[in-house]
């Protein structure tokens, strides 16, 4: 606002705390107000805005006042979470539908587990509303290709239907055996569908690949579609993107984990290869829950009812006799309750007490997430933090980093991986609990992407997850508190500015 004043000041010759603005043209007077009207207005809303961190506020606040027209569009496009009237309304309208999930004997009252683990399972079921189900097989997959070699066997083996959501899904080997894998099943009479993110999938939807799809009977659809990029700011933000990654094969088969549907070379962004993804491989009743997140998104981006899908009685799991893994899905997103992914890792951070490691390629934390790791370390847990060596965003790498003097002295081990880019998003509590899905640990995560993820109570699964992330260790390097403060001093000026923006994004 007061870059506004002084403009009008220098134009007209204005007198500061005249009544009028003297030598101004009456257009010229009316242009200032109108600016300093809406920039108030703006801000209003700024403080107003429900759900926003003290940061955010203060951030776009003077962003807005300091920037005239640049900080107001700022805003507008990029200031508010929403997907638009339309779709909300569409979303609880689908969700009003959804049938209730069968009750299982797999089905594990929360009184039925440690403290702890009813604790970390409450918050989850408070997110989504999946009670945690035992009775699953859960395996980790040895590497990427592996994992595409075993989901093309999957599909092969279908006799129902297969259902592929992915953010990023690239026309390169391992995205055309997947497709090859569908069409073939869709020419066995099986529905195949296929959602993937407008953005993060835009490369498959103008190829050839994605018309063979569905040329083959395969129903594909693009979830939050752009358009017009002039027009879409209007209908909802242009950067809400659809960022799970959910396979649900015949009810009972999914998998979870980090992995988009490409080469582990990732040919858009050749010199950060290979990427490292973990993934798990999963059979019981918890699919049914990702099933139904796959459902809602595919309902919300296509109009196709599949409720009779949801309500039809499944076949039985494969092994029902066996305790098996207690897992629970995790669905989160803008449409979620705010801030339901970061509560769901401090709630697991508080919950250790003997060993967290977390691999994330993206660590931006809120002032909560920053607080409960550095106090994981305090209070004796041995704590690491596996981050790649080499970010594929220069932005957030800097924002990253600015958190590395505090985590250090707080006793945080922090690990960078060398020899690609460490994408997995796993996190590991003690011996038996563990997180596994597509969440990094940064605000797009937290409040902008749909996410989904998988928390699990098992010792096998989680002592196999432990042992994966032991082998990240081996190609990382440790960061010391000498080397941080080595930093010369405009690397350690740009890390902080870069980390201010944070709470904007």
């Amino acid at each position: 606002m007061a870059t506004s004043m002084q403009a009008a000041m220098r134009f007209g010759r204005c007198r500061p705390g005249s009544g009028m603005m003297e030598g101004m043209p009456a257009s010229a007077t009316l242009i200032v107000l109108l600016h300093v009207s809406l920039q108030l207005l703006l801000i209003m809303r700024v403080l107003l805005r429900p759900n926003r961190d003290p940061a955010a506020r203060v951030a776009w606040t003077v962003v807005v006042a300091t920037m005239p027209v640049i900080g107001m569009l700022a805003y507008l496009l990029l200031g508010e979470v929403s997907i638009g009237r339309r779709r909300m309304a569409r979303l609880a309208r689908i969700q009003q539908r959804l049938p209730a999930l069968p009750a299982l004997p797999q089905t594990v009252p929360l009184s039925a587990l440690s403290s702890t683990a009813a604790q970390l399972f409450r918050v989850g079921q408070s997110i989504s509303g999946f009670a945690p189900s035992a009775g699953n097989r859960a395996a980790l997959q040895a590497d990427s290709n592996s994992t595409i070699d075993r989901l093309v066997a999957d599909i092969d083996a279908a006799q129902q239907h297969v259902h592929l959501l992915f953010y990023i899904w690239l026309p390169d080997n391992n995205g055309s055996r997947v497709a090859q894998a569908l069409m073939r099943a869709a020419q066995r009479g099986l529905s195949c569908r296929v959602l993937v993110d407008d953005v993060g999938s835009r490369l498959l939807l103008r190829s050839a690949l994605w018309q063979q799809m569905k040329d083959a009977g395969v129903k594909a659809a693009a979830a939050l579609p752009v358009g017009n990029p002039l027009l879409r700011p209007f209908s909802g933000r242009i950067d809400l993107r659809n960022h799970r990654k959910i396979v649900v094969i015949d009810h009972y088969t999914g998998y979870c984990g980090s992995q988009n549907c490409a080469d582990p070379e990732f040919r858009i962004k050749p010199r950060f290869a290979p990427w490292v993804d973990a993934v798990i491989r999963v059979e019981g009743t918890v699919v049914q829950q990702m099933q139904r997140l796959f459902a809602t998104d595919w309902m919300l981006a296509t109009h196709e009812d599949l409720l009779p899908l949801l309500s039809a009685t499944p076949l039985p799991p494969r092994d029902s006799s066996s305790p098996g893994v207690l897992a629970q899905v995790i669905g989160t997103g803008p449409t979620a309750r705010h801030s339901a992914m970061p509560e769901l890792f401090v709630a697991l951070m508080y919950s250790a007490q003997r060993s967290l490691t977390i691999t994330t390629p993206y660590y931006v934390p809120d002032e909560a997430l920053q607080s409960a790791l550095c106090a994981a370390a305090q209070r004796g847990v041995a704590t690491t933090l596996q981050l790649p060596a080499r970010n594929d965003s220069l932005v957030v790498s800097a924002a990253s980093r600015s958190y590395y003097a505090e985590l250090l002295a707080a006793g945080v081990v922090i690990a960078e991986y060398h020899g690609g880019l460490l994408h997995s998003k796993l996190l590991t509590v003690d011996e038996d609990l563990c997180l596994i899905g597509s969440a990094n640990l940064d605000r797009r995560s937290f409040e902008l992407n749909y996410e989904n993820n998988l928390l699990c109570h098992d010792r096998a699964l989680t002592k196999a997850l432990r042992q994966r992330q032991q082998q990240y260790l081996q190609h990382c390097s440790l960061v010391s508190p000498e080397q941080v403060s080595a930093w010369p001093l405009w690397r350690r000026l740009w890390n902080n500015a870069v980390a201010m923006l944070g709470p904007l994004l």
